[in-house]
């Protein structure tokens, strides 16, 4: 089951930005899009974000794991 995110997150790569609406679309980008300056947040929020989307945790969860791997990696918008 895809559970969509009560608020989107939106994240800029190389002057294009990206939204980012459920676990699944977060895994997705994740493994394709994220800079190569993959840290311990990366890697909790991918196996957050996988757990997400195999229903084993919560969209919140997911969510907060991935701003925060977003936010370190400097990738978040800010708005």
């Amino acid at each position: 089951m895809i559970t969509i995110w009560d608020a989107n997150i939106e994240v800029k790569i190389d002057d294009r930005f990206h939204v980012i609406r459920s676990a699944r679309e977060a895994v997705a980008f994740l493994k394709k899009y994220w800079p190569d300056n993959r840290s311990a947040s990366y890697a909790a929020a991918l196996k957050v974000c996988l757990d997400a989307a195999n229903g084993v945790v919560t969209g919140a969860e997911a969510r907060a794991a991935f701003e925060t791997a977003a936010r370190e990696a400097g990738i978040l918008r800010q708005t």
